[in-house]
């Protein structure tokens, strides 16, 4: 028998939840199972009721509710309620529809996968009139939020202080720390997650691209790719994507009897947080090559016709090549350095933009547990981090002995990639970044040239003599 707030000898909930969905069920059970008493709501009232039924043990700590106004008499003041409702109008129609309900102290949450320049317009509008609102990025898909997600907290201090206790509590964990941290003000949350979320975009793509290689270059079956991912999984590139990447090699289909892998047309899906990471990144002038290359591959894949007619004006596609599969791990190794780097340094160029103070040590400690991205290396990078975060990452002494080592197997993989047909978008992104940062005295003096020559736009001379325009004469 279903039970409603008006049947409740009530106890007053800690903490509110709207949004029933996939993940909002999810962070709500895990919210009840560390204790922490919990009124949800959610539009469809039959969801409500399906969620409270099936929750088995944890329903003592769950208080279902019927309306927003009964959400809100259900939660002991100052109130504090989470929204896992769709980024959007979806977001900005609820926080409509709660904040007139609520005390000027109570405390709104967008815990989706919002747009953090949308959480920025929101933490302005409630700055405006006085009253909390928080922003978090959560990773770590349902399992995530069922059982330890990655937290990512942007808003006032004090009001992510109020909520910490519960968030933290239920946040995976890295040995003994949580991974719930906050970020800095208004929109830094959103935004280290969406960072989050091109570095995986990019790691997927990387992985990929070496396991088109092994299939299409080397003739891999499935089995031999997942046992060779199991055994890079055992050192340096050890993470939950190469683990799972493993896992996915080895299934079997059911139906066919096939390996799973094989029988999975090649067209990637997208939310769009990859693609913000990388509209972001252009207006912050900040290079994240390795992540705008994963989007445009999975903007490609989606093109099968056009593919296939290229196949048939251009002829067959990858050839057979010849790799050593340790300079395959070696070439990944540099490629996530690189891409990680990257994202780093986009989040050092957005926190000094807007002016959040984003400690970025505590970025990447947050991802060691719990999210998508989460790998043993998160670990050196945060050390490295903390010892220098205005440094690059690719300059931290550690980082440039693993690309001292390893970026020479980048360029044999990508050069015979690209002899042999095989496209490797993400990883010769970031090898092209590399060879570019590590060049003193680059090319760019002739664009400076060619800017001057059709718009005298000037230029800066070497030898700091004044002259700023070069002798082209009339033209």
């Amino acid at each position: 028998m279903t039970v409603f707030l008006e049947d409740f000898a009530m106890e007053l909930a800690s903490i509110g939840l709207i949004g029933l969905g996939t993940m909002g069920a999810a962070l709500a059970l895990n919210i009840a199972e560390k204790g922490h008493r919990i009124a949800v709501w959610n539009r469809t009232g039959a969801v409500t009721i399906q969620f409270f039924d099936g929750a088995g043990d944890l329903a003592a700590n769950l208080v279902p509710t019927d309306s927003l106004q009964a959400l809100v008499a259900a939660i002991k003041p100052p109130r504090a309620i989470i929204l896992m409702v769709p980024a959007g109008q979806a977001v900005d129609d609820q926080i409509a529809l709660l904040r007139p309900l609520m005390g000027k102290d109570d405390l709104i949450i967008d815990a989706g996968n919002a747009n953090f320049q949308d959480t920025e317009r929101r933490a302005a509008a409630a700055e405006a009139v006085g009253v909390p609102f928080l922003g978090i990025g959560v990773s770590g898909g349902e399992e995530g939020a069922r059982h330890g997600p990655s937290i990512m907290g942007g808003g006032p201090r004090e009001a992510w202080e109020r909520v910490a206790p519960v968030l933290q509590s239920i946040a995976a964990l890295h040995g003994q720390t949580p991974c719930a941290t906050w970020m800095g003000p208004r929109g830094a949350g959103h935004f280290v997650k969406t960072v989050h979320n091109g570095i995986e975009y990019a790691d997927m793509q990387m992985i990929a691209e070496v396991y088109g290689v092994m299939r299409d270059g080397l003739g891999l079956g499935a089995l031999q790719i997942a046992a060779v991912l199991d055994g890079w999984n055992q050192g340096t590139l050890r993470s939950y994507l190469i683990e799972i990447s493993g896992a996915v090699a080895r299934a079997t289909d059911p139906v066919s009897g096939a390996a799973m892998l094989d029988v999975i047309l090649d067209a990637a899906g997208q939310k769009g947080t990859g693609r913000w990471t990388a509209i972001e990144a252009q207006h912050l002038a900040a290079p994240v090559p390795v992540i705008e290359a994963a989007v445009m591959a999975r903007n490609v894949s989606s093109r099968l016709a056009e593919r296939r007619a290229g196949e048939a004006a251009f002829g067959a596609g990858p050839q057979p090549l010849t790799l050593d599969l340790c300079d395959l791990e070696s070439a990944m190794i540099a490629g996530k350095i690189l891409c990680y780097a990257q994202g780093f340094a986009m989040l050092a160029a957005a926190s000094e933009t807007y002016g959040w103070g984003v400690p970025l040590p505590e970025c990447a400690k947050v991802w060691r547990a719990g999210c998508i991205i989460r790998s043993d290396m998160l670990d050196h990078m945060s050390a490295a981090l903390t010892e220098d975060p205005a440094r690059n990452l690719i300059l931290a002494p550690a980082f440039t002995a693993h690309l001292r080592a390893h970026h020479g197997a980048l360029r044999k993989v990508v050069a015979a990639s690209a002899l042999a047909g095989h496209a490797m978008p993400a990883l010769s992104a970031g090898l092209a970044w590399f060879d570019l940062m590590r060049t003193a005295r680059g090319t760019a003096n002739m664009i400076q040239a060619q800017r001057d020559f059709f718009g005298a736009h000037g230029f800066d001379r070497l030898d700091g003599n004044p002259g700023k325009h070069g002798p082209w004469g009339a033209h």
